[in-house]
Order: C-alpha cells, then structure tokens, then sequence
C-alpha cells in the first residue's frame, strides 16, 4: 500500500499568494478555481480565525474539481487558544465573561461544544462533495502532556463526530524522548493523525517540535514551517514574518526521502507548505515561497 502524495499550500489566499502567484487582474472569487488547476489539496488556515459560513464552504466546493481535498483549521476556541469576544457568532457573546483584554474567559464545554457542533455543520458542503479531508487541530505551546490535556484530546474527536482528527503539537514535550511513545501510542490507539512538522533547529525552545516521521492513523499529514530561526520567537511580528523561508532544492530532497517512506503505509498522504512569505527570483521580481517550493516538490517527487 503506497499512497500517492498530495502536495498543496496552508492557505490558497495569503498575501505572497496573491501579489506574486497569482496572474495579475485575477478576481479574489476566481483565485480558487485557479489553485486548484495547479494543485489538487489546500488546507484552510482562515476557519482558525472565524467559524466558516456554509454558504462559503459551498462555493469551495463548487470552486473545485472532482477529487480536490480540502483539510480545514479548527477554530482557535476548539484548540484551546484564547479567542476575542467579536469572534464569536454574535448569539454566542451573550452573558460569556471576557477578561480585560477582551477574551473569553474559561469557556465553558457548553459552548466549546455548540462551537464544534457549528463548525462540523457549516462543512456539510464539502461533506456531500466528497472533498472534505481532515480536521487540522493544532494545539498551542502551552498544551503539554498530562491527564487533562489526553482527555480533552478525546473529547475534541468525539465532538468531529467521525471527522478525521489531524493532530499538530506546538510544544516540544510531546515528541521528546520520555514523551514521544506515550504521545504516538495514544494517537494510533485513537485513530488521530500525528501531524509531522518541520520547523526551525532552535535550541532550547519549546515552542519548536523535533520532526518525527510516524504514522498513527491510515493518514499520512506534513507541515513544513520553514526554518527562519531568526523570526520564529520575534515578538509583534506577523506569520508571514515568522514563515518567511525559501526550501532550496537540496533541503526538498532531504525531506523526499521520509515523506516517500511514511507515504508506503499509509492510504492518503499530503504534505502542506506553510511558508507564506516571499523572495526576491533573482531578477528583482518576487515569489511566493510556499507555491514556488510546492512545485519544486513536485517535480522531485514526479
């Protein structure tokens, strides 16, 4: 069993994307359908923000092809981010305590569940296309492995009701030796997809997961971050800040090699850009970093 590797972008619609992509004069509402002649999955970084509208994932659906995937972000309230009040459907901000910055306040499971249950239903479209791939739920740094985090982990999949969950970890205790077995244990055990990551060498940091090529579920899940470990950990900087990292060719071969591996047991896999910066092409133009390094992957990977 090999699975055929899909290769897309965190996001069809970020500012690199846009300016240096995209074919000048192209309508934003025709962006999609443009995306999907060149790949065939997208992940939908936007849903980590607001809770989708249906009538907006179906015209997703209708955007694309037969066949085109599409994994969605969890809203941030799901993951356990803080969330601003205004984030919120405005029947949800009734009597729901805020702190003094504006942010809900220890939300209570009530409404972390009607927020799952809103999110699945606004995804029905995508459902009945048969374009629906998983539920990427990327938990913060500060999420660490103890009791309460494994049982809320189970509780979040129960609220996808039947979903697939894909699991990404932003600290780095989860994958480190004493954890690491536990961790994948636990995800095989449930059928949740261990989300492989790779990001900037920084010693010491513990917002910065080691890459680990594991398979916990039927789906194989890559995110490549990037490796600008002079921007990861710079406060007030914005993601494409952060993000901004050109892979060179030899560093897509490296990553060939384990991507192909973990792709032979498994029935999907999917490998994400999330390098959304841009960089200069050698003749003062510009590029969007994650579409450029998507091609270059696939022409590596034929």
């Amino acid at each position: 069993m090999t699975a055929r590797i899909r290769i897309g972008t965190c996001s069809w619609a970020d500012e690199a994307l846009s300016k240096h992509w995209y074919p000048k004069g192209l309508k934003a509402g025709d962006r999609l359908a443009y995306y999907a002649e060149h790949f065939d999955t997208v992940e939908v970084d936007s849903t980590f923000y607001r809770l989708p509208a249906e009538d907006l994932v179906r015209r997703w659906a209708q955007r694309t092809p037969a066949g085109f995937v599409m994994h969605v972000k969890a809203f941030a309230m799901m993951t356990r981010h803080p969330v601003r009040l205004e984030q919120l459907p405005p029947d949800l901000r009734e009597e729901v305590p805020t702190d003094d910055r504006g942010r809900v306040e220890r939300p209570s499971r009530e409404l972390r569940s009607e927020v799952f249950a809103r999110f699945h239903a606004a995804l029905e479209p995508l459902r009945e296309a048969g374009k629906l791939g998983g539920i990427l739920l990327q938990f913060p740094p500060y999420v660490v492995p103890k009791p309460v985090s494994l049982e809320y982990l189970e509780w979040a999949q129960d609220q996808l009701c039947g979903d697939e969950a894909l699991v990404e970890f932003r600290h780095r205790s989860w994958l480190d030796d004493e954890h690491r077995e536990e961790t994948l244990e636990f995800l095989e055990q449930r059928r949740m997809a261990h989300v492989v990551t790779d990001s900037p060498r920084i010693e010491g940091a513990k917002n910065v997961v080691q890459s680990v090529w594991a398979l916990t579920s039927p789906i194989t899940y890559v995110r490549l971050h990037g490796r600008n470990a002079e921007t990861w950990n710079v406060r007030g900087g914005s993601a494409s800040d952060r993000f901004n990292y050109l892979y060179s060719e030899d560093e897509l071969r490296e990553l060939a090699g384990p991507l192909r591996e973990l792709a032979e047991g498994a029935e999907q896999a999917f490998v994400f850009f999330n390098n959304n910066g841009r960089s200069q092409d050698g003749s003062g133009g510009w590029v969007s970093q994650a579409a450029t390094n998507a091609a270059m992957l696939q022409g590596i990977l034929g």
